[in-house]
């Protein structure tokens, strides 16, 4: 007998022909065409008792809208509500004709798409909205309500996907229940907005009516009842429980709901940079939140040193001591959203500072105070001595690179001036898209601006920036880095695939910033993330970033020579030869003392003032490979990239 698996191609016609024009595209449309066949000959038909429950889609890249979900989730079951919390890459679109009610929350995702775990989803609907055969009857049972999850500084693509689904939903029609409500991740109070919409959702559901496609509950429109950025009814408020969150987006005050006042150029405006979200995101990293905008960590490498194991590639490059090293900064923000970000973008985003200002005495306070009981915590750690830790609990350095862009804080300069009158060297990193921000600051022990990539192209590829002028930004940062007299560095990340044949281009780039070092370090793995397409693959061997140094050296014609290395970080330090080789010897480590007093004197120097000489083990080529022959070397049973 044969079996349906392998029918004829006349029974395949016959079966074909029973089929309205509307159902078969939205077969063939599907991934799973194969299983025509065993389909029953009635798709459309009523929905069955176990469909009445409604269903409850989350359309997520990075588990922001997951996350939402989840939250909403729990809500409708506390009030009796049966729902299916359902992810769209496990879903069939051609059994949407078969709900009754779906509520949808969407993220937008680069260049205004959907997120690649629901592009087959969200592409159906819309080939399906568009074709004239399905007609617009397909959803006619099926009520819905979209939230839109988003960042205003992705300007026109805002909320894209969310507003398009609405439409391609109501095409199909489908009767929505709310107008669609958007919640800005980047510059929003998304908790808050969102909250509010699910208060609206319940209230419905309790008992709301549809009319004509809108929500209708005691005479109230619906499309006159939407959120207009400034509700503040509590009677729409909904207590829920803050979901721990592995993975979203940045988050921060909605432009349209905070005050904002003007003064000289930026912005002190009146919500909390660090929603609860991100709070519990964060703190789950790690971070120790200051305030409401800032942050500090201890570094592996300060935990190292306390422990007598070695330092991190500054303290072979420029003599920090890592175990007195504070990692902070003033701005958890960013107007990147770069590849290899390894807080996979758990910070908020933005172009300019929208938020409360906190006090620079009071962030540079919290912060050592938060470090140093981190550090007491090492107490009794194998390896810690009363004398390393005694010094720890002093810290005489501090990283202005945790996360976020440290330079967009409007107190920067003060925050900095604090350090330094407590005798705290500074190591600012900017990302190269503030360039009036680079020309305001004062002196800092070491100014380094972030040369992602060489060329227009790939720079858009791997730092994703917010700004659409984000090159000639990245151009006027280098021109402004040139004009700074204390220490200047590039700092390149390599990430193979990426951004390591542009030799000549990276090359070009030294005539116009004119840094006194160039730091040349391999891409850090995190682990896996939506939020990013990097492997193993892309990250170089050391040797790989040997090769790729010499090259850059040769290519600046002397004017760069490879001064020092540190294996184990996978990094190469390049320095200015004809100010930092004197008679055959490296000068790249730091006078800290010379340069606090420098400061204190108020009178103008620059960075041939306070260097020193560097250690034989730390220069390039040395045996050690920039380990300190003082510390005690550990090696994990692990197996190293430092050598192919």
């Amino acid at each position: 007998m044969p079996t349906m698996s392998s029918p004829s191609l006349s029974a395949r016609l016959a079966l074909l022909a029973l089929f309205s024009a509307s159902t078969f595209y939205c077969l063939y449309k599907s991934r799973r065409f194969s299983r025509l066949l065993s389909l029953s000959l009635d798709p459309i038909s009523k929905p069955t008792s176990s469909s009445r429950r409604g269903k409850l889609f989350f359309i997520s890249q990075t588990g922001t809208s997951k996350a939402l979900a989840r939250r909403l989730f729990d809500l409708l079951n506390s009030n009796d509500l049966a729902f299916d919390l359902v992810d769209p890459n496990h879903y069939e679109p051609e059994d949407l004709p078969k709900e009754t009610l779906v509520l949808i929350v969407a993220s937008t995702w680069e260049d205004g798409k959907a997120p690649s775990t629901a592009k087959f989803f969200t592409n159906w609907l819309g080939e399906s909205a568009d074709d004239f055969r399905v007609g617009s009857l397909l959803l006619s049972e099926c009520k819905f309500a979209v939230f839109g999850v988003g960042s205003r500084a992705y300007g026109a693509t805002f909320n894209a996907v969310g507003r398009d689904v609405s439409k391609q939903m109501k095409a199909l029609g489908a009767a929505e229940i709310l107008p669609v409500w958007e919640g800005d991740v980047g510059e929003g109070d998304i908790d808050e907005v969102f909250d509010a919409w699910s208060g609206k959702v319940i209230r419905f559901l309790k008992g709301g009516l549809v009319e004509n496609g809108a929500l209708s509950s005691n005479g109230v429109d619906a499309k006159s009842d939407a959120y207009s950025g400034d509700e503040t009814d509590e009677e729409y408020s909904v207590e829920t429980d803050i979901v721990d969150l592995e993975d979203i987006a940045g988050k921060a005050p909605s432009r349209r709901s905070a005050t904002v006042i003007e003064t000289n150029g930026t912005s002190n405006g009146k919500k909390d940079m660090v929603t609860p979200v991100i709070r519990a995101s964060l703190e789950k990293q790690g971070y120790k939140i200051l305030g409401s905008h800032s942050g500090v960590k201890i570094c592996r490498w300060t935990k190292s040193q306390l422990r007598g194991r070695g330092g991190c590639y500054k303290h072979s490059f420029y003599g920090i001591e890592s175990h007195r090293c504070m990692e902070a900064t003033p701005s958890l923000a960013c107007a990147n959203k770069c590849v290899f970000c390894w807080r996979h973008h758990t910070n908020p985003v933005g172009k300019s500072w929208q938020w409360k200002m906190d006090d620079p005495l009071e962030i540079v306070n919290s912060a050592i105070e938060q470090h140093t009981k981190m550090i007491k915590q090492m107490k009794g750690v194998p390896g810690v001595t009363v004398e390393r830790l005694t010094e720890g609990l002093s810290p005489r350095h501090c990283a202005l690179s945790l996360v976020g862009e440290p330079i967009m804080y409007p107190e920067i300069n003060t925050l900095v001036d604090e350090l330094h009158r407590r005798r705290i060297s500074t190591f600012l990193v900017t990302n190269a898209q503030f360039p009036e921000k680079i020309k305001m600051l004062k002196p800092v022990t070491q100014l380094y601006v972030s040369v992602d990539a060489a060329t227009k192209e790939s720079l858009k590829a791997i730092d994703r920036p917010l700004f659409g002028d984000f090159w000639e930004r990245f151009l006027d940062s280098l021109k402004a880095l040139r004009e700074k007299q204390q220490r200047t560095v590039y700092r390149l990340t390599l990430v193979k695939g990426w951004n390591t044949e542009d030799i000549d281009a990276y090359s070009n780039l030294f005539s116009i910033g004119k840094p006194d070092f160039v730091e040349i370090k391999g891409v850090t793995y995190c682990g896996s993330s939506a939020s990013s397409k990097l492997t193993m693959e892309n990250v170089p061997w050391h040797t790989d970033v040997k090769a790729f140094s010499e090259a850059l050296a040769v290519q600046s014609q002397g004017e760069y020579e490879v001064a020092c290395e540190h294996v184990h970080s996978c990094c190469v330090l390049l320095a200015k030869t004809d100010k930092f080789r004197i008679n055959g010897q490296w000068f790249t480590w730091i006078d800290y003392d010379k340069f606090h007093d420098l400061v204190a004197s108020g009178r103008p120097f620059d960075s041939k003032d306070y260097m020193a000489v560097t250690p034989s083990w730390a220069v390039y080529g040395a045996e050690e490979g920039g380990f300190d022959p003082d510390q005690s070397r550990y090696k994990k049973e692990r197996h190293h990239r430092s050598s192919k």
